[in-house]
């Protein structure tokens, strides 16, 4: 299992390679370099989200006349930069700091002049990192109707309509107090599908919704009245301006879609590669038994990988430690010993190198996975069933360790075969 475990690792690098932001971002001024200012023009960097040391580093060793460049991000991914300011706001829950670093990107944007350019490099987490109530709004409004929303049952690009409206900076609001200024964004994608809107909620694009469909949400998920009144009095009001902000050119630089055909290329030697699913998502249990459907279905007179990314989700119902990788991952062990043959291997990894609050990426599944638990005087069906998967994974050595990555484009997965 040593030559198969080398090949998955190295797909997996793959797809992380080819999200390193800095690598991304260079590759896309390389190709399309910005454009000359008017006389007299600046150029001025703001980078938001979990990759946007990096992103700023390469931005300001490629754009060496940058006149101001401002990163935000969260504690984690701190450092300083020379050339630039670096400050932290909070992940996942916003708070003070967050707002403090809304705040400041608010007067960046606000200091353009007609004639300067505001280069935004964007990444996932930004909603957090960064956040501005609307006015008239405060954050303890902000974070009352988030409470309403989580509870709601909404769809979450409902509740993400909605959150957009009650921020300064979501859904194209860096545009409006950018204005008259160019904004060229290029953004790394955390979300599957790639929707603009969603990655960071959109700071550069237009948003997803009005504040009528929002307050009609509210309404039809029975939570208006328990809404705020600075909120309700909010989304009563129109305002055309925030439903059509001014222009701006995005470039989606970095994907999980990206990622999956790095790993197709790199696996296309030695391999007979095949996408399965760019959108592996919903639950765990689901997910796994798709993998193992499509590895029985999978041609074995030759050397196959089967190539899955996405983001999948885990119903907990017991108190153990883990990630939806590592459990997918487990699964897969499970079902795999049960309905398959031959010598093969599972991979499923978080492309930032973190699964849940573990220090794993993911895990490792073979055929002797689920019995080397039961080796280690474990028992595999309770851990799974205590949602445990950390603990059932390290009693086999099967856990994928490899450090932050310093990028995110959500999960990638391997299956991988040799033939007989």
């Amino acid at each position: 299992m040593t030559g198969l475990l080398t090949t998955a690792k190295a797909l997996f690098q793959a797809a992380v390679d080819r999200a390193d932001p800095a690598q991304a971002l260079r590759a896309q001024l390389a190709s399309s370099p910005l454009s000359p200012l008017p006389e007299g023009g600046r150029n001025v960097l703001l980078a938001v989200g979990k990759a946007a040391i990096p992103m700023m580093r390469e931005a300001l060793a490629l754009i060496p006349d940058a006149d101001q460049a401002l990163a935000i991000t969260n504690p984690e991914n701190y450092t300083e930069i020379p050339g630039a300011t670096v400050i932290c706001g909070s992940h996942p829950v916003p708070d003070e700091k967050s707002a403090s670093a809304g705040l400041a990107a608010i007067e960046l944007a606000r200091s353009l002049g007609p004639n300067d350019r505001l280069i935004a490099l964007i990444s996932g987490g930004g909603s957090a990192l960064m956040v501005a109530p609307a006015p008239g709004l405060t954050l303890a409004d902000k974070a009352a109707v988030n409470k309403l929303l989580l509870a709601s049952g909404l769809e979450i690009n409902e509740m993400n309509l909605i959150r957009q409206q009650l921020s300064d900076t979501k859904g194209g609001g860096l545009l409006r107090h950018a204005a008259p200024a160019q904004v060229q964004a290029f953004i790394l994608s955390d979300v599957i599908g790639d929707d603009l809107r969603a990655i960071a909620s959109g700071p550069t694009v237009a948003p997803i919704g009005t504040r009528a469909q929002a307050r009609e949400i509210l309404q039809r998920a029975g939570i208006w009245d328990s809404a705020p009144e600075a909120v309700k009095t909010l989304f009563s009001t129109a305002e055309e301006a925030r439903d059509t902000p001014p222009p701006a050119t995005n470039t989606l630089i970095g994907s999980n879609r990206h990622s999956l055909k790095a790993m197709m290329a790199a696996a296309a030697e030695d391999w007979a590669p095949k996408l399965i699913s760019h959108r592996l998502v919903g639950d765990v249990a689901e997910a796994a038994e798709t993998i193992v459907a499509a590895a029985e279905s999978a041609p074995k007179d030759k050397p196959v990988a089967l190539i899955f990314g996405g983001e999948t989700t885990v119903q907990l119902t017991g108190t153990g430690l883990g990630g939806r990788n590592q459990e997918l991952a487990l699964r897969v062990a499970k079902l795999g010993a049960e309905r398959l043959s031959g010598d093969w291997l599972f991979l499923s990894g978080g492309t930032d190198g973190r699964d849940g609050p573990t220090d794993a990426a993911g895990g490792i599944a073979t055929p002797a996975t689920w019995e080397a638990i039961r080796a280690a005087g474990q028992d595999p069906d309770a851990l799974l069933a205590n949602n445990d998967s950390y603990a059932a994974l390290k009693a086999s050595g099967a856990l994928l360790i490899t450090g932050g990555t310093g990028t995110n484009v959500a999960d990638v997965q391997v299956f991988l075969r040799l033939p007989g």
